[in-house]
């Protein structure tokens, strides 16, 4: 049964592990790299999960019995606090179409929610179909802003919303 944990210091360990296979699984989804990342110790782990539960920003996990299996996290705009930006979204490929972006999904959202956040935002990459499929899915439409992606500029990313019930 999946279950879905907030990430923090407890779990600082599972939430490395996840997050260097989905920068290793869909490299050109992340802000990030798998070089840059599998660099960080594990206080740097431990201080950054702590980060990821905070007042201002959530970060969960999506665990099968004792495999974590997909990742989400959310912050609030630094701007405009009723806007929560979700980030680092990823569902190991054995897990994918069973619902857990979905689960994911709902407690940032759920998380957004209790922020009194109004809108939730994100940005994917353009060579990212499968990603853009499921955000449409889910209601997040597109807003017009586009950018270049940090890791390659060779690719754009476009910025999606919906709104928070």
């Amino acid at each position: 049964m999946i279950v879905v944990k907030q990430i923090g210091p407890q779990n600082a360990m599972i939430f490395k592990a996840v997050r260097l296979r989905a920068l290793q699984d869909t490299p050109t989804a992340f802000s990030s790299t798998y070089a840059k990342e599998s660099q960080l110790t594990d206080a740097d782990w431990i201080k950054r999960a702590a980060e990821w539960n905070s007042e201002r920003s959530a970060g969960f996990l999506a665990v099968d019995d004792s495999v974590a299996c997909g990742i989400a996290g959310s912050f609030l705009d630094q701007e405009d606090a009723s806007r929560a930006h979700l980030i680092s979204m990823w569902v190991s490929p054995t897990y994918r179409q069973r619902g857990i972006g979905r689960l994911l999904v709902n407690d940032v959202i759920g998380w957004a929610c209790s922020r009194k956040a109004r809108t939730l935002q994100l940005m994917v990459t353009s060579n990212n179909e499968h990603a853009i499929l499921f955000y449409k899915q889910l209601g997040f439409g597109w807003t017009g802003k586009t950018e270049a992606y940090p890791v390659d500029p060779t690719l754009v990313e476009y910025e999606m919303s919906r709104s928070i019930p």
